[in-house]
């Protein structure tokens, strides 16, 4: 494969990994590489940063395609000549994976946890694939090390007290210290990874590697996919789409209209016409934040997306006059007061989690029982001046939909909303009764955070 080849090639799986790539910007960053030169690797991953990513969520994922790319080395790292598949089991032996060789690899691994020095842990991962990665009885052409194998057999989390008892430390009052050195352990453990991708990218191909290990970016990924350590991150990407979203919501049709009269301008204004007022003047209109209400599914089936509308109801708390929040299975529950001032989001998330029985009587999703409910116990939330979001998947058990009820919560708030976490070709299949439900009101499909913002800006 050419260099030109290579680029092409890795421009295009940055565009499958999520990442939006002109042509023109491929051909910036072409000239930026011929520009700087071939001879770093790292001025190479530079030049094609700066031309090719724009957001800062995007650099994960473009250092993965990069790193499968743009190899920092080809082959075994431990042997300079490259051995055949039969050799490999041999080899790995031969470096020892024994009861001790683990532990004097261990002992190695401590020291460099508390140096903390990346050279030295990248070439420990390095060396722990090769020992304690192998996948035995695979083929020539299959991917032969895991990097599961490696973490279960060297466990590096297990040592974080052995790297700070090296370093004097009181293991119960220095959080500090023992924060770097789990930030030490998630280093080494990503370097792992990225071996075990190198290594597979070789015997399957860097597009292969690309297309089935690399994470789509925050935006890109699926609500019901996410983990908990994204959940951090698409938090702070919600914040500006809620403050979007409630500027669309509180916009009035008639804020283009004139306010009510002004009679003492217009007087003053009609003594150029002899008193006759040709022309009125008004008031300005006062800008008025609206209500939200809320309605959650937080059944199993939608547990991930659960989290994710509860981080949206924290971001949207202080863009509208009042927010009430609705958790349901087949039961309503008013959570609003979890979402006062000063409270923690990731607390108050686990929280409800945890209390998920409280929206639940029989443990099975009823859409109909939980809308029947919150009329019935919450009706007068609904207003003129309120706007209703629901957010589920719409399947509800073949139970009663109360197609009625829902109808006049529609009629009762200003505007309704449903957002659905399931792509449009699985709605009305099997239990879900989507499509009669958007009968009565609009029905987004919103998996992840580029369909809410297409939500918003859709808006009239």
């Amino acid at each position: 494969m050419s260099l030109l080849d290579r680029h092409i090639a890795f421009v295009e799986a940055l565009r499958t990994a999520g990442l939006p790539v002109s042509l023109s910007e491929g051909l910036d960053a072409a000239d930026a590489v011929l520009a700087l030169g071939l001879s770093d690797r790292e001025i190479v991953r530079s030049a094609y940063a700066a031309t090719l990513v724009k957001r800062q969520p995007h650099r994960a994922g473009f250092d993965h395609v990069f790193d499968l790319y743009f190899p920092a080395l080809v082959g075994d790292p431990t042997r300079p000549d490259q051995p055949d598949d039969a050799e490999v089991d041999e080899r790995s032996e031969s470096l020892g994976d024994g009861p001790a060789d683990l532990a004097d690899f261990r002992e190695q691994l401590v020291n460099a946890l508390g140096i903390g020095d990346p050279d030295a842990l990248n070439v420990l991962a390095r060396e722990a694939v090769q020992r304690f990665g192998l996948i035995r009885g695979r083929g020539p052409g299959e991917q032969r090390w895991s990097s599961y194998n490696v973490m279960n057999r060297v466990s590096p989390g297990e040592l974080v007290d052995r790297v700070l008892e090296g370093l004097l430390a009181d293991l119960d009052t220095d959080p500090t210290l023992r924060r770097l050195v789990e930030a030490q352990v998630a280093a080494f453990s990503a370097m792992v990874d990225a071996e075990v991708r190198r290594r597979a990218a070789e015997v399957r191909g860097p597009e292969h590697v690309a297309r089935y290990t690399v994470r789509k970016s925050i935006e890109q990924l699926d609500f019901t996919s996410a983990r908990k350590s994204d959940l951090e991150e698409m938090r702070r990407e919600i914040g500006p789409l809620a403050r979007r979203l409630a500027t669309r919501l509180n916009r009035h049709k008639a804020s283009k209209q004139r306010g009510p009269l002004d009679f003492r301008r217009t007087v003053r204004a009609s003594v150029s016409s002899g008193g006759v007022p040709l022309e009125t003047h008004h008031r300005p209109r006062r800008a008025s934040r609206s209500d939200l209400v809320v309605l959650c599914d937080v059944s199993g089936s939608v547990a991930n997306f659960a989290n994710f509308t509860l981080m949206l109801v924290f971001a949207l708390r202080e863009q509208f006059n009042r927010v009430r929040a609705f958790t349901f299975v087949d039961e309503i529950h008013e959570v609003s007061d979890r979402f006062g001032p000063g409270a923690d989001p990731i607390e108050t998330m686990a929280s409800l989690a945890a209390s998920a029985q409280y929206a639940s009587l029989w443990g099975r999703t009823n859409y109909g029982r939980a809308f029947t409910r919150f009329t019935e116990l919450h009706g007068d939330a609904l207003t003129p001046k309120t706007n209703l979001l629901i957010l589920g998947d719409a399947r509800s058990n073949y139970s009663d939909l109360a197609l009625d009820v829902v109808k006049q919560m529609t009629h009762d708030a200003r505007h309704t909303w449903w957002l659905n976490p399931e792509s449009p070709r699985h709605w009305n299949t099997g239990d879900s009764a989507a499509n009669k439900y958007a009968a009565l009101l609009p029905m987004v499909e919103c998996r992840n955070l580029v369909q809410l913002g297409d939500f918003i800006h859709d808006l009239a």
